[in-house]
């Protein structure tokens, strides 16, 4: 039990003396102030423990050194401080403490802070001495160091060997300390403004409370706000603000309420989730932001497997795949067997192009199997690795084909079946699996276009264009169909007008398809048409040098055609 800063606007009388050691009075005057400073912002941390208010402390306890050497409480104060936040070890602290005791033997909080350093070193001999020597410096105003020392003789009987001595000294330096509180005005004082200052933490709680309970949530929020800025406890109050603006939907004021809990506590966990989990959701544009939020929370928990998941998904969205095959690789180091983490490390492998780990980790993702729908998802993918980069077609159709076993539900199994069995000219087959879908889905669009081109491929010319009138029919805006039932009545048909119709259909749709351009430009040119025909090659070739769709010297063969004497 240390003291508590003091916020007397007197001087006490020893650190006067202390100031003595300054050699002008506007030098004794700037250490007061410095020191009045850090002993303000050390009140308010030991009240309210804001981050800020303990870097303000320590910094003015610095500064106060640098100012005058000779003052011992910025030792045993700034020791006290640097060591709950891990700046000093507990050696350290204890120096420090001893300094104070140096510099001024009878100073009775310096006796009292290098004690309790003593018995967190689990020194009771030496720490029972410090104790002690702060009684006897000033028995009836000695309550701190004979509670503390109770503490200490009861922590002593715990942990060494039990002595009847012992616990009767305990008792009595217990019952002393009570009695002798009464005397104890630092203490007292600081117990006045601990109580004070719950008491109105408490108002505010009960009243926001009541407002949220009402659902008045502007209120609340501005309550909370007020209570923030009244009691300095924003580490709660902008807490609940962001989990009232989450509710409510609203949130850019969420984030920042998280951000100034975070101002104020760093390393606060549940916050960093918060702010990071509103991040992915609302603001996935902020990708760094939530980055720190994780990478925070692994200085905490540095084991926390499902941090490093997090963060391989946000690198992801940055494109940064080597940082995301680095974060996955630690999740799965912490849990080997997640087939979650095995799929997310396959993918981000596939963007570095590192296919043959890609498949191995795809394939431990598809083994562990921990639910049908999901390993459904991860065989598609892995079929599209065999058919895409591998170019194994039977590799690919068995995956899809197990894929569509274990969601029997699944349209895109189908439609990716008829996709593998199209690129190798097995059309009967594609149009199978089409059908197949189209019986799962029978609104799927894609699923009618598929089937219509591989009709087509199949002479089925009368099949082809009720498919493609359908997937028109489903989807009015399917540029793709458009285009190819205006190939099958330019080609296959050969009406012209109704053709271009749906070319100009295609192009009202995607006003950036290079294909429908090109067919729109021919079926002119079958008209003599030369200057629409040759408008309609231009700007396709205009629109092939970002696509690459089409053979540029074709569409330049076609265009100079249109004008040969």
């Amino acid at each position: 039990m240390l003291e508590q800063p003091k916020m007397n606007n007197t001087k006490n009388s020893n650190i006067q003396n202390d100031l003595n050691g300054a050699r002008t009075e506007d030098e004794k005057s700037a250490v007061y102030k410095t020191l009045e400073k850090a002993r303000i912002y050390h009140e308010k941390y030991l009240l309210r423990s804001n981050s800020n208010d303990l870097e303000h402390a320590v910094n003015y306890y610095i500064q106060a050194i640098k100012q005058n050497p000779k003052i011992p409480e910025t030792y045993y104060r700034l020791a006290s401080l640097m060591f709950e936040n891990g700046q000093i070890s507990l050696d350290s602290a204890i120096e420090q403490c001893k300094v104070a005791i140096n510099i001024d033997p009878s100073n009775t909080n310096a006796h009292i802070y290098t004690g309790y350093f003593l018995q967190l070193a689990r020194d009771f001999e030496e720490a029972e001495k410090e104790f002690k020597s702060a009684i006897n410096l000033n028995p009836i105003k000695s309550a701190r160091p004979r509670l503390i020392l109770a503490a200490l003789l009861y922590e002593k009987i715990n942990k060494v060997k039990p002595s009847l001595v012992d616990f009767i000294r305990m008792v009595y330096y217990a019952c002393s300390g009570c009695l002798t509180v009464l005397w104890d005005f630092a203490s007292i004082k600081m117990m006045y403004k601990n109580i004070t200052d719950d008491a109105l933490v408490f108002i505010y709680k009960s009243y926001g409370g009541l407002l949220e309970k009402v659902k008045n949530s502007t209120l609340a929020v501005a309550t909370y706000d007020a209570a923030a800025e009244s009691t300095g406890r924003d580490e709660y109050f902008y807490n609940k603000i962001g989990d009232i603006c989450v509710k409510e939907r609203a949130p850019e004021i969420a984030l920042d309420a998280y951000k100034k809990v975070l101002e104020s506590s760093p390393y606060d966990r549940s916050a960093l989730i918060k702010m990071a989990t509103l991040i992915q959701t609302y603001f996935p544009e902020k990708h760094d932001e939530a980055i720190d939020c994780y990478t925070r929370i692994l200085e905490i928990e540095p084991d926390n497997d499902k941090v490093y998941y997090e963060l391989g998904h946000l690198y992801l969205q940055k494109n940064d795949s080597l940082p995301a095959v680095n974060a996955f690789n630690m999740a799965l180091e912490k849990d080997e067997e997640n087939p979650f983490y095995h799929n997310s490390l396959a993918f981000a492998l596939v963007q570095l192009e590192q296919y043959d780990e890609a498949i191995e980790h795809y394939q431990k993702a598809i083994n562990i199997n921990p639910d049908p729908y999901w390993t459904s998802i991860v065989c598609q993918a892995l079929g599209s690795v065999y058919l895409e980069i591998k170019q194994n077609y039977e590799a690919a159709i068995v995956l899809y084909q197990t894929a569509a076993v274990l969601n029997p539900e699944s349209e895109e199994s189908q439609i990716a079946i008829g996709d593998t069995y199209f690129s190798i000219d097995e059309f009967d087959s594609a149009i199978k699996a089409y059908c197949d879908a189209i019986k799962i889905n029978p609104e799927n669009a894609k699923a009618y276009c598929k089937c219509g081109m591989a009709l087509w491929e199949k002479d089925y010319t009368e099949e082809a264009i009720v498919a493609y009138h359908k997937a028109i029919a489903l989807n009015p805006e399917y540029a793709i169909a458009h285009n190819n039932l205006g190939v099958i009545y330019l080609d296959d048909i050969g009406n012209i007008q109704e053709s271009i119709e749906f070319f100009s259909k295609a192009i009202e749709c995607n006003e950036d398809y290079t294909l429908a351009y090109f067919n729109l430009a021919r079926a002119y040119a079958m008209l003599d048409e030369n200057m629409k025909a040759a408008k309609y090659f231009q700007k396709a070739m205009d629109l092939n040098a970002i696509s690459h769709d089409l053979d540029d010297d074709d569409i330049q063969y076609r265009l100079h055609k249109l004008f040969e004497v």
